[in-house]
């Protein structure tokens, strides 16, 4: 993951951003992003289990195929309720966002093979994290016109 690109890309945003499709505000989107570079590096731990056939499938749709992220897909375990904030500010939450890519490019440097507990997949690698993450921060960065 490519810090200075999604650096770049978040530079502009700000508290009054207006998003083109869904609930979030800006901070909660970088707050979401945040958890779940945290999710992918085991940082926020989840228990093991075994992905239905149902979730194989959007698994490989989403990381073997040219497919986007889709509008409207509920964060697991969230359902349609935004959490509440964590950081004081965006500008809070724009940092601990770049330093939790640091955290995750860091850890996956250090365990290359090792592999983390996603939401809906399951054991996802790095490489299937880096597929996971270039789509999941495209979509919510587009959401806001980045």
């Amino acid at each position: 993951m490519e810090k200075d690109t999604i650096k770049t890309r978040i530079n502009t945003l700000s508290e009054n951003t207006k998003g083109d499709f869904g609930i979030m505000t800006p901070q909660h989107m970088i707050e979401h992003l945040t958890i779940t570079v945290k999710l992918s590096y085991g940082r926020i731990k989840l228990p093991d289990f075994e992905p239905s056939e149902k979730q194989l499938a959007q698994k490989n749709a989403l990381l073997n195929t040219a497919m986007n992220f889709p509008k409207g897909v509920l964060a697991p375990g969230i359902g349609d309720n935004l959490l509440d904030l964590k950081y004081a500010d965006l500008d809070t939450a724009k940092v601990e966002l770049l330093k939790s890519i640091d955290e995750y490019n860091n850890h996956f440097t250090s365990f290359p093979e090792e592999k983390t507990i996603h939401p809906r997949f399951g054991k996802l690698n790095h490489e299937e994290w880096e597929r996971f993450h270039q789509k999941h921060f495209d979509h919510h960065l587009s959401q806001f016109g980045l």
